[in-house]
């Protein structure tokens, strides 16, 4: 059941500031962004950030596997997807997962730790409970996991089956993070993804009753068709649900970039900016009054949540995974798009599978877009065509 409400504050609004900055950017995750990245030729200056980062034996590792594949396309995305109803797909994609691992596991030190590990996507339940549980073998050959380690999935419960949540516990995951959206049937129509309340509670169920301890909703604002009072709908259903967090984006409108989301357009008008605001206004209200704290940009958890708990002990942390506990971790990422991070570095795989393969069949690790970070306040971005 959802907590009793409390009073909360009403945020002050300064539409004349909202207007002046109103431009369509892609939603911003780090600072630099990914936007930032630029091309180079040797990969030399990367392997030397992976193996003066690996002198410390005692830097912890948090690996992230973007698993792309989507049966269906949401109209709003603007992850990196690859949509197919072939589900054999994943299985070649599994074999060159596999290379990349081999090709970056034997250059570091094998007293390093494993403390984070995502799956994220696309849909990563695209993937069947044996393809699941193939992932986590070919992970725990390669990399020794830290006592408490984290384990979290991208779940979608349109694309979930009770096998598959049992072979992800079997892994090791706690912590799975649910795409909602909005509960509106005519906004979910517009953008392409009917899911029934129904299935969203099945899901939760099914994690619950297989031992997650943390679930996360994510909710997107800015739809077409979406009203304040449709969107407090939304927030009123999933407080019914009660989760331990919630991400509540705001829509970022790049068709330029995302050609799909053109389609939008055609739906209905977009909400204003000062809709949005007052989308992201109610929610505010909406959920501290219910107990969750704030943690920034479109994050909200419970106020005996990890994250909660470090934001008031000012120890919370921000990468390209987003908000997090784990202090002084390197990022090794795997897969196309793939976002890694080195103290000295940003790195991105090639975004398309046609390029990652080839790049792995020459035996390359398959990096297109790092960006160097040479010294305190000064960046140089680049991006390499063969990697390591």
């Amino acid at each position: 059941m959802s907590s009793t409400p409390t009073s909360s504050p009403v945020l002050p609004v300064n539409l004349d500031l909202v207007r002046k900055y109103d431009l369509p950017t892609p939603r911003y995750t780090s600072y630099p962004t990914a936007a930032q990245f630029r091309e180079f030729a040797s990969p030399a200056p990367l392997l030397a950030h992976v193996d003066a980062a690996n002198r410390d034996a005692s830097l912890p590792l948090s690996l992230y596997y973007h698993l792309p594949f989507c049966e269906t396309l949401c109209w709003f995305c603007g992850c990196t997807t690859v949509i197919t109803l072939n589900h054999q797909s994943s299985d070649a994609y599994l074999d060159y997962l596999e290379k990349e691992v081999a090709l970056l596991a034997p250059r570091l030190h094998a007293d390093r730790r494993v403390v984070q590990l995502h799956y994220g996507g696309g849909t990563p339940t695209f993937f069947q409970a044996p393809q699941l549980r193939r992932l986590d073998a070919l992970t725990r050959r390669h990399f020794q996991f830290a006592p408490g380690a984290e384990l979290s999935v991208e779940i979608d419960p349109r694309r979930l089956a009770r096998t598959q949540v049992a072979a992800l516990r079997e892994g090791g995951f706690t912590r799975a993070s649910l795409g909602v959206q909005d509960f509106n049937p005519k906004v979910q129509e517009a953008v392409h993804r009917i899911q029934p309340r129904a299935l969203t509670e099945q899901a939760i169920d099914w994690l619950r009753a297989e031992g997650f301890t943390s679930l996360n909703l994510d909710l997107i604002y800015g739809l077409p068709y979406q009203t304040v009072d449709t969107f407090r709908d939304t927030l009123r259903q999933v407080l019914e649900l009660n989760p331990d967090r919630l991400a509540v984006f705001s829509y970022a409108h790049v068709p330029w970039m995302k050609p799909a989301q053109k389609i939008l357009e055609r739906e209905a008008a977009l909400p204003s900016p000062e809709v949005k605001l007052e989308m992201l206004k109610l929610t505010i209200e909406t959920l501290t009054a219910h107990g969750y704290v704030y943690i920034g940009m479109d994050h909200f958890a419970r106020a005996t949540d990890e994250l909660a708990v470090a934001q008031a002990a000012g120890t919370l942390q921000r990468n390209f995974q987003g908000y997090s506990t784990r202090a002084g971790v390197e990022i090794m990422a795997f897969g196309i798009s793939a976002i890694s991070q080195t103290p000295a570095s940003y790195r991105q795989n090639h975004k398309t599978l046609g390029a990652y393969y080839e790049a792995l069949d020459r035996g390359y690790r398959a990096h297109v877009d790092p960006m160097l970070l040479l010294r305190p306040g000064r960046n140089v971005y680049l991006r390499v065509t063969q990697a390591f």
